[in-house]
């Protein structure tokens, strides 16, 4: 694990009451206090729109910088293992000129899930800061279509900002509400997607250990009202995608509410299938059974990403596919 970090974060008791109930006894949830207790790890994407991954580490090294190359199918992901000054991963050279994105490997996740192609459409909905329609952009080599949109004017100008930064040349920025976005696409457009990223606004119970704040905002009312905004977004989305596309719905929380109940809700009203995801970390199953709800079986292979297994935020993703057009 990582050093501890000085400004712990205080959970409620009933969110300590869910985690103990979603993991595998107490020894599970030691280690997953342990693991939130500690400093967040330095992990970056090279960005190879401007750089290969082998040029990249030769510069950092050159810097004095330890780097580690933890997954020999995705080089793009490395690890700084040294000790830095703050701010220093954010400051360097490479950072400014856009050669690598900072970027914790379990928010990598959903895109190394969802493979967008050259010549695809692909809608990145809730976009902000850029991260992942960055790591799409490299993906697709600056070909094919990306749509970024989010609904803050202010994190679309940080998008904005982080895709020149990065050499973006394939995407069109939008500011809207994701909803009325879809809607507004649906009526007045014949462009439909052939992937979808849905990168949803959450509760944050995967970031404790980098934001300590959500442990203070936490409340099962917030996860209730999100849920159901979150239902009419995937809804929205899904209204987008091509019949055989596909979308990653993703939140870096842990709520069922919010995870596996939202993509329920997707299946019993629509004609959709979910895929099997084979990531480079360790994954736990979906679940479900959830306080006296039972969801769909299709679930277990929704992914369930813990801080404790791999030292890492924690994060959830599930991959859909779209069958038809047809409402149950």
């Amino acid at each position: 694990m990582a050093g501890y970090i000085r400004r712990a974060p205080v959970l409620k008791e009933k969110f300590v009451e869910r985690i103990k109930n979603l993991l595998n006894g107490n020894d599970d949830y030691s280690k997953f206090l342990e693991s939130i207790y500690c400093n967040p790890l330095n992990y970056i994407r090279c960005n190879t729109l401007k750089i290969s991954p082998d040029e990249l580490l030769s510069k950092l090294i050159a810097r004095g910088w330890k780097v580690s190359q933890l997954y020999k199918d995705f080089k793009e992901i490395m690890l700084i293992e040294s000790i830095l000054a703050p701010g220093e991963l954010g400051r360097s050279r490479e950072h400014l000129l856009g050669y690598y994105y900072v970027q914790e490997i379990s928010s990598m996740m959903p895109l190394l899930a969802l493979q967008p192609c050259e010549n695809n459409a692909f809608l990145d909905l809730c976009a902000a800061p850029g991260s992942k329609t960055t790591q799409a952009a490299a993906m697709m080599n600056n070909k094919g279509l990306i749509i970024a949109n989010d609904s803050s004017p202010g994190r679309t100008r940080i998008l904005a900002a982080n895709c020149e930064r990065a050499g973006v040349s394939n995407t069109i920025i939008s500011c809207e509400e994701g909803s009325l976005f879809c809607k507004k696409l649906l009526e007045k457009s014949n462009l439909r997607f052939d992937k979808i990223l849905l990168d949803s606004p959450c509760s944050g119970e995967g970031t404790l250990r980098s934001s300590p704040r959500a442990a203070i905002d936490w409340s099962m009312k917030l996860i209730e009202s999100l849920s159901r905004k979150q239902k009419k977004l995937i809804e929205s989305a899904f209204s987008i995608l091509k019949i055989g596309g596909e979308m990653i719905y993703s939140t870096c929380t842990h709520s069922p509410e919010e995870n596996e109940e939202v993509i329920d809700y997707l299946l019993n009203k629509y004609d959709a299938d979910i895929i099997t995801i084979n990531l480079p970390i360790k994954v736990r199953k979906g679940i479900t059974n959830w306080n006296n709800k039972t969801y769909d079986k299709r679930l277990s292979m929704a992914c369930r990403i813990y801080p404790q297994d791999n030292d890492t935020e924690g994060f959830f993703l599930c991959k859909i596919k779209k069958l038809s057009d047809k409402i149950k």
